[in-house]
């Protein structure tokens, strides 16, 4: 839209802080102690923490059942059949049986329904939270630990059982620390974890999980790594294998991947005809598990298959407090994962659907849906995103879908899971892949990124060959750190910028950015686009001093030492003096006389100025204004006078204020007499800053260049002030409400007290 040229005139009167908070009328603001809220104890209160802890409370006696219910009942059915193949793989993800990625696919999401805020995110299974929880079972409880001595072979069942108590401790612990976190209202912690980062960090993770499933492809036994490098050792150790594959398992694999692909292209071409999209994981896991019953795979060609799974739930089992010292860093960083993977999706459908999510909320129902689930040994879950996006496009409007989706799961598990027995894992290897899709074409970022924003991209990458190298709890924390720390140097390394006025507006902006912005004559306006603080405050000054052209340090330095200079002459002259007074010899005082003498000399050829001075006083004031001069006319009985005469002038002349100046002592003047520093950026302060900032008036003042500020928010007004920042010499006359106020008031009274008359100005 095409702005109107049109002209607008402000009057108003110039304002410092002090004239702008008495004309506003400025109050402070009342302190409010919220702790004493939570102390009372009221029905309105109760009712209030009850509905705030348990959501379902809130919005399901209110549920429009003729318009939702169809819907959620659509949505949940088509989750259920997507999260039945995914629960399956996704525990041979985690190094478990098969069986328990149905357990966490029921528990969780049923304790989800009752505690979460989020309407449209399918809590269950999630491949990179499974590789997590993988990494951790086959680095605490290896193949080599459960080696038969008899004849060298795995005993799988006590390996399954030490997993399985692993990952379900390792659930507990997640779901404690989620929970904690959520009641300390701690939600805000994953504002750490930028897009970039979460981005790079699940597209590595779907690199971890590819590699990890390439043994069930190939039918490949491979040695348990985890730490750095573990995946780097494991592609060479599938490369070293790959003669000892197995046919049928790669057939059955590559079978099984071909048909899913097809499915889902097919789904994508028939979107707007098909009611629901085709369940092609659940068919091909029909049709596999019937072919290897059929066939006999495992028999006649050494197909892998799933094997035992039992019918009807276990009953729950106290977590292993022996394990959590082992555990508790894995724990921490899988909550922190699992929650930013939640959160980030919830928003997205949040705001997509004009609802709110509550991110303390959101960790208390995870980390519950953890615990509760750790308890009947399940393993960590998030949410997926693509059975989300399933269950938001098929008509899902509250989490009913998800109670329906876990009843559906609890029925397979007590009836039907059995029948599952003879499906292959090369096929579920297969559902993993080709779910990674989605993860995998963010590599795409790479490109968007470096056109958008380089610093996000070098996040992005950092995270990635962090995650690809370190393994994924050692890769997060590199990845943070990496992102806080280059946060902090953006901030050491600001844009600093010399203001100039826009012709004939009050608009001040850069000089090197914009060509008719001119520099106010006499005024040195400087701003810098980050806060000031103590990782920056030096480099402030420092920038500050280059960018006014006037090297301030060299020129104080200067003037101390003839300021020095001077003091140290006048001290002989009056240690001549005591001299002189007390010696009664005529000789003596003409020797005395001589040397006082050259040390006048020698006093008029360092200070040019004073010595132009002083030669004018000889010629226009005789005897009386040149002591020096009329002393070698006079008799020596009258040199004790002319000394006393030397430090009495000597003395006035210490005191008298041009006598230190600039100009007196001969040294070169700024080119502008006011400084201005546009603090508008300024969030906060700290000591430090305080500190700087009283040194940049204290230098600026000594080379005769008073400095103002402008632009200050209130709230670091407030922190000036209880940092003890305005003195006699610094107010909040120096502060003005903007830079033109500055300006104005710096030309009107350069190099003059702030207590002047404020002048009506026109703007």
């Amino acid at each position: 839209m095409e702005l109107r040229k049109r002209n607008y005139y402000v009057e108003r009167p110039l304002l410092n802080q002090e004239q702008l908070e008495e004309l506003g009328c400025l109050t402070s603001a009342t302190e409010t102690h919220q702790w004493r809220t939570w102390f009372q104890c009221s029905y309105t209160r109760a009712r209030a923490l009850l509905l705030q802890h348990l959501p379902v409370l809130a919005w399901l006696p209110r549920y429009p059942v003729r318009d939702w219910l169809l819907g959620d009942l659509l949505a949940g059915l088509s989750v259920a059949i997507m999260q039945l193949p995914q629960g399956l793989a996704y525990a041979l993800l985690a190094g478990l049986p098969p069986v328990f990625g149905l357990y966490s696919s029921f528990y969780p999401v049923f304790i989800y329904f009752l505690f979460g805020t989020s309407r449209h995110i399918s809590v269950g299974t999630f491949a990179v939270m499974s590789v997590m929880v993988g990494s951790v079972t086959e680095s605490l409880a290896p193949d080599e630990d459960f080696m038969q001595a008899e004849n060298a072979t795995v005993d799988e069942e006590a390996r399954d059982a030490a997993r399985v108590q692993l990952a379900a401790t390792l659930s507990v612990l997640v779901g404690l620390f989620q929970v904690g976190l959520g009641l300390v209202h701690f939600g805000f912690v994953v504002t750490y974890l930028s897009e970039p980062l979460v981005r790079g960090y699940t597209t590595a993770a779907s690199i971890q999980v590819f590699v990890s499933q390439l043994k069930y492809v190939f039918g490949l036994q491979l040695s348990s790594r985890s730490g750095p490098l573990s995946l780097i050792y494991t592609v060479l150790e599938v490369c070293w294998k790959l003669p000892q594959s197995v046919v049928g398992t790669v057939v059955t694999a590559l079978v099984a991947g071909v048909v899913l692909v097809l499915v889902k292209l097919l789904n994508d071409k028939l979107q707007r005809h098909l009611p629901l999209p085709l369940p092609g994981e659940l068919l091909t896991l029909i049709g596999a598990t019937g072919i290897s019953y059929g066939v006999g795979l495992k028999r006649r060609f050494g197909v892998d298959v799933v094997g035992n799974i039992p019918a009807g739930l276990v009953p729950p089992v106290a977590p292993n407090p022996q394990l959590f010292a082992s555990l508790v860093g894995y724990a921490f960083t899988i909550a922190v994962v699992g929650f930013a993977i939640a959160i980030s999706l919830g928003k997205i459908f949040a705001l997509r659907h004009g609802y709110r999510v509550d991110s303390n909320q959101e960790l208390v129902a995870l980390g519950l849906s953890n615990l509760v689930g750790g308890i009947f040994r399940c393993f960590p879950v998030s949410c997926s995103m693509s059975r989300s996006l399933v269950q938001e496009s098929t008509g899902g409007n509250t989490q009913v879908a998800g109670a329906v989706s876990s009843l559906f799961i609890l029925i397979i598990i007590v009836k039907l899971g059995e029948l599952f027995q003879d499906l292959p894992k090369a096929v579920l290897a297969a559902v993993i892949i080709v779910n990674l899709k989605g993860m995998l074409k963010q590599f795409t970022d790479i490109c968007s990124l470096w056109k958008a924003n380089r610093v996000d991209l070098l996040i992005w990458l950092v995270t990635f060959v962090a995650t690809i190298l370190l393994n994924l709890d050692l890769g997060l924390a590199v990845a943070v750190v990496f992102s806080l720390l280059l946060v902090v140097f953006r901030t050491q390394l600001p844009r600093y910028s010399v203001l100039g006025q826009v012709p004939d507006t009050d608009i001040y902006r850069d000089v090197a950015e914009y060509s008719e912005a001119r520099e106010v004559p006499g005024v040195k306006i400087f701003r810098s686009s980050a806060t000031m603080y103590f990782a920056n405050a030096e480099l402030y000054s420092d920038a500050l001093k280059q960018r006014c052209g006037v090297d301030v340090d060299h020129l104080i330095s200067r003037k101390k030492k003839l300021v020095k200079k001077q003091e140290q002459k006048l001290k002989r002259l009056k240690k001549l003096q005591k001299q002189t007074a007390a010696s009664k010899d005529t000789s003596v005082s003409i020797e005395v006389h001589s040397s006082t003498r050259d040390m006048e000399s020698n006093n008029m050829e360092d200070s040019k100025a004073e010595g132009e001075g002083s030669a004018m006083s000889c010629r226009d004031g005789g005897a009386h204004a040149c002591p020096e001069r009329k002393a070698t006319d006079l008799p020596a009985v009258s040199t004790g006078n002319a000394l006393e005469g030397m430090a009495a002038s000597g003395q006035e002349g210490a005191k008298a204020p041009d006598v230190t100046t600039l100009k007196a002592l001969g040294l070169p003047q700024p080119h502008f007499h006011s400084l201005i520093l546009d603090l508008g950026a300024l969030s906060f302060v700290d000591t430090v800053c305080l500190k700087s900032l009283k040194n940049i008036f204290r230098d600026f003042r000594e080379i005769e260049v008073e400095v103002y500020m402008a632009a200050c928010h209130t709230p670091v007004v407030a922190q000036l002030e209880a940092g003890h920042f305005f003195d006699a010499s610094i107010t909040k006359q120096h502060l003005f409400a903007s830079v033109h106020d500055a300006v104005l008031f710096a030309l009107q009274h350069p190099r003059s007290s702030p207590a002047s008359p404020v002048l009506m100005t026109k703007l």
